[in-house]
């Protein structure tokens, strides 16, 4: 019986770990004070600040994002103006929390983010943020994002695009933009209305953006067939309301003017990456190793404890 309620325990445990991801792609520093060599063709980092920010939240969201008085760091801030540029029927008052901080790699290093407040973000994952940057046009750098309360991180991805463009000098394509800011909200809105896990989301965009970027869909119709061909392979049900979502999104997507055969190579990195993190995942729960191991013991113990005191 004991064992059997240890089992019962471990995998509540298990469900409730997997609802809450992993949001990170791998941990970075880039200040100078951690003893990174400053990138001189490329310059330094750049901070953007959320405008809603108090004092003491921006003293956090600095300490969250490695910021200190002698780093070497750009900052500035997004506002509501920013907001409604760069997002489509943006609020220009609305709240900003979520920050980031950007630094430009050399072409081809690919993008490396990492949510170092992942308790503050609530909806965007690491997956998400970057399949909406390649989908925006921002293709080499490392991104990290915090936040000083609980938000959902929309805001994080209109202040990366003002620091991309303020680093590297280059203007993002607004149709991307727009695009890019709708796969956001079509990919939370799938996590949280079809009870799809938000890994599996971003596993799902990508595999579908992989297909469309080969196969290069000439009709609509063909970019449904990807999408519910995807859909069947990763064993998700969608409603028919965001199975349509899905499909316009990726319709658009498709008429983008992008360069399929670099943006291929692309995501076959983000695609490794994510399923890198689910088979890390997976093989701890197989193997009662790492975090598992941690969660079963810890369980065990209170029950043994539990056991214990009714002889």
């Amino acid at each position: 019986m004991k064992k059997q309620l240890v089992a019962v325990l471990a995998a509540f445990c298990l469900t409730t770990a997997i609802a809450t991801p992993i949001k990170s792609y791998a941990s970075t520093s880039t200040t100078d004070s951690s003893g990174e060599v400053v990138n001189e063709k490329l310059g330094d980092p750049i901070v953007v600040y959320g405008g809603s920010l108090s004092d003491s939240e921006k003293a956090s969201v600095k300490s969250s994002l490695g910021v200190s008085g002698n780093s070497g760091i750009k900052e500035i801030t997004i506002t509501g103006v920013d907001i409604a540029k760069y997002i489509e029927n943006g609020n220009a008052s609305a709240r900003l929390y979520s920050s980031a901080k950007i630094t430009p790699k050399n072409e081809g290093s690919g993008l490396v983010i990492n949510i170092v407040t992942p308790e503050n973000i609530t909806e965007v994952t690491s997956d998400m943020y970057s399949n909406a940057m390649l989908t925006a046009g921002i293709e080499d750098a490392t991104v990290e994002v915090a936040a000083p309360k609980k938000v959902t991180g929309h805001s994080a991805l209109a202040g990366i695009y003002k620091a991309y463009e303020v680093t590297t000098g280059k203007k993002l394509d607004p149709e991307r933009t727009d695009v890019a800011n709708q796969e956001l909200s079509v990919a939370t809105d799938i996590a949280q209305n079809s009870n799809v896990d938000d890994k599996k989301v971003g596993e799902l965009l990508t595999e579908i953006k992989k297909q469309i970027a080969e196969q290069k869909p000439a009709t609509k119709e063909d970019v449904a067939k990807i999408v519910d061909e995807q859909l069947k392979k990763l064993e998700i049900s969608l409603s028919d309301k965001d199975r349509q979502l899905l499909i316009d999104l990726m319709n658009k997507i498709s008429n983008l003017d992008i360069n399929f055969g670099k943006w291929s190579s692309q995501l076959n990195d983000l695609s490794g990456n994510i399923k890198d993190k689910l088979s890390k995942i997976n093989d701890d729960i197989k193997n009662d190793t790492g975090f598992w191991a941690s969660v079963k013991n810890f369980f065990k113990k209170i029950i043994d404890g539990i056991s214990g005191l009714f002889g």
